[in-house]
C-alpha cells in the first residue's frame, strides 16, 4: 500500500499532465478550426473547376491527353503525407505503415524504381532511415500548406510523367470527412482517372470540431443525394453547359487537366493537415479523460488511505486509555 505522500505526488503529476493534455486539445481545437475554413475556402474552385470538365466531356467524351494514358509501370513515385510532429494518435504510425506496404506491392510487381516525395517530418525521417529514394525535404508544408509549393511539386511530377521518367504517381494521405472521421486513402495522382475523379467522396464536416458519435452520424445523414424535382415532381436533368470551345477541345483539356492535378494535390495537402490537427485533439481529448479517471481512483485510494491511517491512530489511543 503506496504512503499518503506517494499518493499525493502522484495527484500532483497527473494533475500537471492534465493541464497539459487538456491544453493541446483546445490548440488543436483551433487549428482544427482554421483548416476547415481553408478547405471551405477551396471548395468554390473545386466545385466550379469540377462542373467545367464535367462539361466538357459531356459534349466531347473521346478527348484525351498525355495526362490521363495509362501505360505499363517500370518506375513509380509515391507523394505521402504526414505531419511535423507527434501526439496525434496513430496518425503518422498509419501513415508510413500504408508506404510500405504499397512499396511492397511494387516491389511483387518487379518495379524497383520507386521515388518518394514526402510531405511532413515525420515520414521523411522513415523514409530517409529505409533507405528509399527520396526526392526532397518538403517539412514545411505540413505546417503551412502552400499552393505555389503544390504546383511546383506537381508540375515536377507532371514533367517526368511526361517524359516518361515515372509512369505512375500514387498519393498516400488522410481523407478528412469530419473531426472524427478520417479516412487513410490511397489515390492514383498521374494518369489521371477524370471520371474517377469527378466522381470522388465530396462530403465532408466543416461546421463542427467535435468529434463524438453525433458528429460522425453527420455524414451518414447527409448523403442522401439531393434531387431538384420540376412542377409535375418529375426529376430534373443536371445543366449541361454549351460551351464554344476554342481553338480545340484536346488544346483546353491540355490546360484544365494540369490544373485539376494542381488541386488534387493541394486538396490532398489539406485534407491531411485538418487530420492531423482532429486526430491530435481526440487523442488529447482521450488523454485528459484517462487522466480525470486516474484522478478519480488516486482521489479514492487517498481518501481510503487517510480513513484507514486515522482509524489506526484511534485504536491506538483508544488501547493505549484501555491499558492505563
Amino acid at each position: 500500500m503506496p504512503s499518503l505522500k506517494e499518493i499525493k505526488g502522484r495527484i500532483a503529476s497527473v494533475n500537471s499532465t492534465r493541464k497539459i493534455t487538456s491544453a493541446m486539445k483546445m490548440v488543436a481545437s483551433s487549428k482544427l478550426h482554421h483548416a476547415q475554413v481553408a478547405i471551405q475556402n477551396m471548395l468554390p474552385y473545386e466545385t466550379m473547376l469540377e462542373h467545367i470538365l464535367k462539361s466538357f466531356l459531356a459534349a466531347e467524351a473521346d478527348s484525351q491527353t498525355i495526362y490521363d494514358q495509362e501505360r505499363p509501370v517500370r518506375r513509380a513515385a509515391l507523394v505521402v503525407f504526414a505531419s511535423n510532429s507527434s501526439l496525434c494518435g496513430g496518425f503518422n504510425a498509419n501513415i508510413i505503415k500504408r508506404m510500405q506496404q504499397v512499396v511492397a506491392e511494387y516491389h511483387e510487381q518487379g518495379v524497383d524504381a520507386i521515388e518518394v516525395y514526402p510531405i511532413g517530418r515525420k515520414v521523411f525521417e522513415k523514409t530517409k532511415k529505409l533507405g528509399y529514394d527520396v526526392q526532397g525535404e518538403f517539412s514545411a508544408l505540413a505546417d503551412k500548406p502552400n499552393v505555389r509549393q503544390c504546383i511546383d511539386i506537381a508540375m515536377e511530377l507532371g514533367e517526368k510523367f511526361r517524359n516518361g521518367q515515372i509512369d505512375k504517381v500514387e498519393l498516400i494521405y488522410h481523407h478528412f470527412k469530419s473531426a472524427g472521421s478520417q479516412v487513410l486513402t490511397r489515390k492514383t495522382f498521374l494518369p489521371i482517372d477524370i471520371e474517377e475523379e469527378l466522381e470522388r467522396d465530396h462530403e465532408r464536416d466543416l461546421t463542427s470540431i467535435a468529434a463524438t458519435k453525433e458528429s460522425q452520424e453527420y455524414l451518414k445523414r447527409n448523403r442522401k443525394k439531393k434531387v431538384k424535382l420540376n412542377a409535375e415532381g418529375k426529376e430534373v436533368p443536371p445543366l449541361n453547359d454549351n460551351f464554344i470551345v476554342e481553338p480545340d477541345m484536346d488544346t483546353v483539356l491540355s490546360q484544365l487537366i494540369p490544373k485539376l492535378a494542381h488541386l488534387m494535390l493541394y486538396t490532398a495537402l489539406l485534407d491531411s493537415v485538418a487530420s492531423e490537427h482532429a486526430a491530435r485533439m481526440v487523442a488529447m481529448q482521450t488523454a485528459t479523460d484517462n487522466a480525470d479517471e486516474l484522478l478519480r481512483q488516486l482521489n479514492l485510494q487517498y481518501n481510503k488511505s487517510r480513513q484507514q491511517a486515522i482509524t489506526s491512530e484511534l485504536l491506538d489511543i483508544v488501547g493505549g486509555s484501555v491499558n492505563n
